[in-house]
């Protein structure tokens, strides 16, 4: 039987009186995949801080390798072998990615002479293995999310970690670049190592994993073997409740063409002869591989890099959209992928954040009424079901899917007519899910023409009224939701047009 790597036993862990983890035991054997999933707020962000050190645990307590670990810390955990992949990335910007690469994995003394080809060259292999293709010498500042994915799964290879703790590593992913994931998923289990996986993609849970443990409300619910459990009875356990809805598309009577590009093109991204229309009360789904133009399209319309070629039209109108100011007195409202970078201030509070967008509506003589604002954020804390414990706490105190309804309240406070949401659900857990989900077809109910962008294929095919397919710059294939299938998708993400 396979050794122990790494337990818990009895972790509890409160913040500002707040109970995070209430006697959490877990427990990680070598070669094995245990999966770790709850809603968000459940407490796996937590345990995952305690067993890295990022953390110290109030009570319990916390063993590796069959030693109890009183006083961890990131410094003690890597030298114990733990090695932790992260939703977000936490690379350095204006240093390449050999060179993150490197001051991850190398040592020795700061004086020390760099060899920078066996630096490159290392690079290169650890890329290789990982799956990715990208270059050693590109600027970590030019890498989209995917990428920068993978480049930390690169750096958990160089690592040789008996431990790894993948913290929603293929949310930014697309199916091929998870199976590349699952290879190294298979190579680390043969090599020994036991792997945490957190993830609210329930089919890989069960693709992947050989237990699953189950957080609710900081308490540990269930650990069940993989094979022993079925999917409905996983949720059940996640949300206490049965989930009669993840995608809970309604059919909406078209309205009138609210936005329509011909030939819309943005060299600077890399954007070219997008031709598209989008009716009020539409949900136009927009899928393709990493690097296809899908989120250089959404900053074009939202005029963070102004188009410069082919036409836009509003409600019948030519328009140019200059800036995101001015896209967003046309009624255009832009949720982005990167919440933590773009789509919230983590350090400003829930009523700060929801009204970013709409001062005017809470603003009297250009001062800020704060009696309005906090009335504002508190309707959409309602409405949203934000799991907060104020609307004066700071965004960065939430989990993620808190973090994603507070960025959509914000672009909600505007009253938008056409809304953008790039990867609407990215890391957010299957009962906020069906509720963002809801909250969709409600906007669009109201005949708001929606624009969402997933590299979830099922959300796509589930949501959409119709589907735009996006290669290498441009739109090639527009499918009905009858005609939109997971096979033609990637059929049509794959070819040329």
């Amino acid at each position: 039987m396979s050794h122990t790597l790494l337990s818990t036993s009895s972790v509890s862990k409160s913040f500002e009186g707040v109970c995070a983890l209430r006697g959490v035991s877990f427990d990680l054997k070598a070669g094995e995949v245990h999966a770790l999933v709850g809603e968000n707020g459940a407490g796996k962000s937590t345990l995952i801080k305690i067993m890295t050190g990022a953390e110290q645990p109030d009570a319990g307590t916390l063993t590796v390798a069959g030693r109890d670990v009183p006083h961890m810390t990131p410094a003690l955990a890597r030298s114990l072998g733990i090695a932790a992949i992260y939703q977000q990335p936490s690379l350095f910007p204006h240093l390449t990615v050999a060179e993150n690469l490197a001051l991850a994995l190398e040592t020795g003394t700061v004086w020390r002479r760099v060899h920078w080809t066996a630096r490159r060259n290392r690079a290169l292999a650890l890329l290789e293995e990982a799956g990715a293709a990208i270059g050693p010498e590109r600027l970590a500042s030019t890498l989209s999310m995917p990428e920068q994915q993978m480049v930390e799964i690169a750096k958990t290879v160089g690592a040789a970690a008996k431990i790894v703790i993948m913290d929603e590593p293929t949310s930014s992913l697309m199916d091929d670049e998870v199976d590349r994931l699952f290879n190294v998923i298979g190579m680390l289990r043969t090599q020994g190592a036991g792997i945490v996986y957190i993830s609210h993609r329930l089919e890989e849970v069960f693709a992947v994993s050989d237990r699953i443990t189950v957080l609710r409300d900081g308490e540990t619910v269930a650990t069940r073997d993989t094979r022993a459990i079925d999917r409905s009875e996983l949720i059940q356990t996640m949300v206490g409740r049965a989930l009669t809805a993840v995608f809970p598309k309604r059919p909406v009577a078209p309205g009138a063409v609210a936005i329509e590009l011909r030939r819309l093109s943005n060299r600077a991204l890399g954007i070219h002869d997008v031709s598209l229309s989008v009716r009020r009360g539409e949900v136009l789904g927009i899928a393709g591989l990493v690097g296809s133009g899908r989120t250089e399209l959404a900053e074009t319309l939202f005029g963070l890099v102004p188009a410069d070629g082919g036409e836009m039209l509003l409600h019948g109108e030519p328009v140019r959209i200059e800036s995101p100011s001015h896209a967003i007195r046309l009624g255009i409202g832009y949720v982005p992928e990167d919440r933590r970078q773009h789509g919230v201030v983590l350090d400003m509070a829930v009523a700060s954040n929801a009204s970013l967008a709409s001062l005017d509506a809470v603003s009297s003589r250009g001062l800020i009424d704060r009696a309005a604002e906090r009335l504002l954020a508190e309707s959409y804390v309602e409405r949203l079901r934000i799991k907060t414990p104020s609307v004066s706490t700071q965004v960065g105190a939430l989990s993620g899917g808190n973090q994603q309804k507070v960025a959509l309240a914000r672009w909600l406070s505007i009253g938008p007519e056409i809304l953008i949401l790039d990867e609407p659900t990215q890391g957010v857990d299957v009962g906020a899910k069906a509720e963002i989900h809801a909250l969709i077809q409600d906007l669009a109910e109201r005949g708001i023409a929606i624009i969402m962008i997933s590299s979830e294929l099922p959300e796509v095919l589930g949501m959409s009224d119709r589907v735009a397919v996006m290669r290498a710059g441009t739109v090639s294939g527009v499918l009905s939701r009858t005609e939109a299938t997971q096979d033609r998708i990637i059929a049509l993400a794959l070819e040329r047009p």
